[in-house]
């Protein structure tokens, strides 16, 4: 059995995570200890109970340790089950990261599956749901399987209350070469308010096209009226010739919608002066990708301490590996090799 230590490198929830992904696709057992002994709160908070219980049941495995707060954990997997499953996180924890753990393995079951997940869906620290619709998923089907992923309800941070369905027909996943993004053919700045002032939402936009020159026409409200509680979410959409990039900033109490829109627009300047196709978060998720497919490249931004906790987990479990070479000051390119 791998023993993972989960203080090291990044020392959160992302290593649990990825570590529940891939052995539930190699049908490795792991026991980890220190689990999220980087963070003020360690040990398993809400949503990270709730991945494992995702796992634990997509997998059919055998799991001590699964309770609130705990810090060690053992896992026993025996075969990835396809089918339809419902998963909530029970606050306002990210339903997407639940998504993101038992994904994978569904990606390559012996048959179709449909999941409806519970939680926060657009949750800072954690990919909001357009992300994973606009991004994420395209990416995933150019590779082979079919997943498509349907909003029912947004969720905010601290109401929760998001629901949305995810619908996944396998196949293996070939590997993907992105060396470019290409000519950027579409932008789009969505300031996303609910039960929050219309006027926090034109500041916001406002802000977007002084910070990036995006015109009147690229700039648009949304006002949405199934929310449980109230959240404005500021989502700028980079839509180039062969991938597609969404950064998200997300309004606070006590935060002015100026400085909301500025670390969104920050991101996205960054992104688009770098010249590179793949942003800072898409960058850890589609490298799990290319593992899984045994062979991939992509050229991003410097990789930051979650990218380098990725690649150390892989090798508990994958014979597969993993370069990144500088390109300049600004690109790196990642090359992954079975």
């Amino acid at each position: 059995m791998i023993r993972i230590d989960g203080s090291k490198g990044e020392g959160g929830g992302q290593v649990l995570r990825t570590s529940l992904a891939l052995s539930l696709v190699t049908g490795t057992p792991f026991q980890m200890v220190n689990i999220r002994a980087g963070r003020s709160k360690p040990g398993l908070l809400r949503q990270h109970l709730t991945a494992v219980k995702a796992a634990e049941a997509v997998g059919e495995a055998e799991v001590t340790g699964a309770e609130l707060h705990s810090k060690e954990l053992t896992f026993r997997p025996r075969r990835v089950k396809p089918g339809d499953y419902h998963f909530a996180v029970g606050t306002a924890g990210s339903a997407t990261l639940v998504l993101q753990t038992v994904l994978p393995a569904l990606l390559s079951a012996s048959g179709p599956s449909t999941l409806v997940l519970e939680g926060g869906t657009h949750n800072p620290a954690a990919p909001p749901f357009d992300f994973l619709a606009k991004s994420y998923l395209p990416l995933v089907r150019r590779m082979g399987p079919e997943v498509e992923a349907t909003l029912e309800r947004p969720g905010f941070f601290p109401a929760g209350g998001g629901k949305f369905s995810v619908s996944v027909l396998p196949a293996p996943l070939k590997p993907l070469h992105l060396p470019e993004r290409g000519k950027v053919v579409r932008r789009q700045a969505t300031a996303m308010i609910a039960q929050v002032p219309y006027d926090v939402a034109k500041r916001e936009l406002e802000t977007v096209g002084r910070k990036l020159g995006w015109y009147p026409d690229e700039r648009r409200v949304e006002e949405l009226k199934r929310s449980v509680g109230p959240g404005n979410v500021v989502s700028l959409e980079v839509e180039s010739e062969h991938v597609t990039e969404v950064f998200t900033s997300f309004g606070e109490r006590g935060v002015r919608a100026e400085d909301v829109a500025e670390s969104a627009a920050e991101e996205a300047r960054v992104y688009l002066e770098a010249g590179v196709p793949v942003g800072e978060h898409l960058c850890d998720q589609l490298m799990l990708l290319l593992a899984l497919a045994r062979g991939g490249s992509f050229r991003t931004l410097p990789l930051d301490g979650h990218a380098q906790t990725q690649i150390e987990t892989f090798a508990h479990f994958l014979d597969v590996k993993v370069s990144v070479n500088e390109l300049s000051p600004q690109v790196r390119e990642v090359e992954v090799r079975g």
